[in-house]
């Protein structure tokens, strides 16, 4: 592999090394996942910035409904403007971007299980778009899966009717505690630009609900993504009762 190769791969996988971090289903589940990684360069190209497309997924043979969100959110996560169509499946997104991006593009997909805990497995996925430029664009996402619903929860599956506005608010306060806790809260300018806003990514882990920011969504983007964790002591009367923890009633 070309030296800048490995050092375009070093610099992706600070970026990546949340997802990666997380844990593979096995045998002490119950609930099987096969890995799926490959690694395609473009046919011909001989350069050291071959376009290329690394895929690092998940399948799970007995919910395949999984697979199928899991395929779904990674193309969504391949989007580099609003209006622009998704390819129908993984492959065929490969063999399109192959086909058509000049040298330094590349497109790297991960989709990892972070945890799994009572009825739910949350998968974390990540993205890394090349396109060229300084440096690419990270993208980060969740699914929340209910093994007994074999379906995949929003946001407002989670909460009790009407409950939104709570839940930003017990996030403010995660976040404010995140501001103290890094020194942040002593920078006027950075309080004045980067202000707390909502996410779209939310898990409900065992420690908490977790919520995760795009870069340059409340920090700049060396910063990386930002992650607040909302303790379940204050979800009462926000979350559904049946999606708190087991563990908790030890």
């Amino acid at each position: 592999m070309p030296l800048v190769r490995i050092a375009t791969l070093a610099c992706i996988a600070l970026f990546l090394a949340a997802c990666q971090s997380g844990i593979n289903l096995g045998q002490d589940t119950g609930l099987k996942a096969n890995r799926d990684a490959s690694e395609e360069v473009k046919a011909g190209c001989q350069s050291d910035d071959c376009p290329l497309v690394n895929i690092d997924t998940l399948h799970f043979p007995a919910e395949p409904q999984l697979d199928a969100i899991i395929e779904q959110r990674l193309l969504q996560m391949t989007k580099v403007s609003d209006d622009q169509p998704v390819a129908p499946t993984l492959a065929a997104y490969r063999t399109e971007f192959l086909r058509t991006a000049p040298e330094r593009y590349g497109t790297y997909l991960q989709a990892k299980v972070r945890e799994q805990h009572d009825d739910l497995v949350i998968i974390e996925l990540a993205s890394y778009l090349n396109t060229g430029g300084a440096h690419g664009m990270p993208g980060r996402g969740f699914i929340n899966y209910s093994l007994s619903q074999h379906r995949e929860l929003s946001l407002n599956d989670m909460l009790l009717p009407g409950a939104q506005p709570a839940f930003w608010r017990a996030a403010a306060v995660a976040h404010n505690s995140w501001l103290i806790k890094t020194q942040l809260d002593r920078d006027p300018e950075f309080l004045k630009t980067w202000p707390f806003v909502e996410s779209p990514h939310v898990a409900l882990t065992t420690a908490g609900a977790v919520v995760k920011y795009d870069v340059y969504a409340i920090a700049p983007y060396s910063m990386g993504h930002i992650e607040l964790t909302i303790p379940y002591n204050r979800l009462s009367g926000i979350l559904k009762p049946e999606l708190f923890p087991a563990a908790l009633d030890d």
